[in-house]
């Protein structure tokens, strides 16, 4: 990712730390919610590495053919018939979106190398324009409604209900910022 430094650094946490939450979750869940975290976590890492700075880790080149290899297949398998409604068809979109920007790196010289725009501006900006609208809706999601009346209960931290759309809304961001530097 091009810019300054710290917003790449910001980014890698922000992904890192929900990828992490990711694979707690996986642990907590079945079915369909621990695919769902399976995939948040792939992405949250796969952004986290293409996120970091390249002064200080730059992948090489067969290591953006290796990006679209992995989230071809991830696309893939979102894009099954059996899953193609509601949060995995978003899952598509997203590993779409990492292999667009591999290989915007892989043919644009990298913009780890040249710090030069790679890609192409239609797609990049129907990328963008699905993310913000994603993030809004995602943000309006997390504001609080009133709760039956009831005790406390105690919730393990990977199966709090809160955290899986607050992650989502995190790597939503990311990638718009991720988006934006390409």
């Amino acid at each position: 990712m091009h810019g300054p430094v710290l917003s790449g650094w910001l980014v890698v946490t922000l992904c890192g730390v929900t990828a992490a939450y990711c694979l707690m979750r996986m642990r907590s869940c079945s079915g369909e919610a621990r695919t769902a975290a399976g995939g948040e976590a792939l992405m949250g890492l796969g952004m986290a590495v293409m996120a970091a700075p390249a002064a200080v880790f730059a992948l090489p080149e067969w290591g953006w053919v290796v990006y679209a290899a992995v989230f071809g297949a991830a696309a893939l398998r979102a894009l099954r018939p059996a899953h193609l409604a509601g949060h995995h068809l978003h899952h598509a979109v997203g590993s779409l979106a990492m292999v667009y920007m591999a290989v915007a790196m892989t043919t644009g010289g990298g913009v780890h190398a040249g710090h030069a725009a790679a890609g192409v501006p239609l797609l990049t900006g129907a990328l963008l324009a699905y993310y913000a609208v994603y993030v809004l809706r995602s943000g309006v999601r997390l504001v609080p409604v009133a709760s039956p009346a009831g005790g406390a209960v105690t919730v393990a931290w990977g199966a709090r209900p809160e955290l899986a759309p607050a992650c989502r809304l995190a790597m939503g961001l990311a990638m718009l910022a991720m988006l934006l530097a390409l």
